[in-house]
């Protein structure tokens, strides 16, 4: 995951691997709270909220808000789909 947003945010350099990776873990974390259920392999939606997290959180972007709203939507989204969550029949 790591590379792909090294690649997503156009870093080259190993310089800012610690914190990419503590955003990645933040996002994963902040998915989980939302209650999507975040599996070892992330598939290509759980990858791009991933990344739009990352891209959001990442230095001064000049298009946080954009961001901000494509992530929480995307968060949304998922935290409202079985196949994302596992809230169970509880939660209904």
């Amino acid at each position: 995951m790591l590379e792909k947003v090294k690649t997503a945010l156009r870093i080259k350099t190993d310089a800012y691997n610690d914190e990419l990776t503590d955003l990645i873990e933040a996002a994963k974390l902040d998915l989980g709270v939302a209650g999507v259920e975040v599996p070892a392999e992330l598939d290509a939606l759980l990858s791009k909220a991933v990344i739009t997290y990352c891209k959001m959180s990442f230095g001064i972007p000049e298009d946080y808000d954009r961001l901000k709203r494509s992530y929480d939507e995307q968060k949304a989204q998922m935290s409202n789909a079985t196949s994302y969550t596992d809230w169970g029949e509880s939660h209904v």
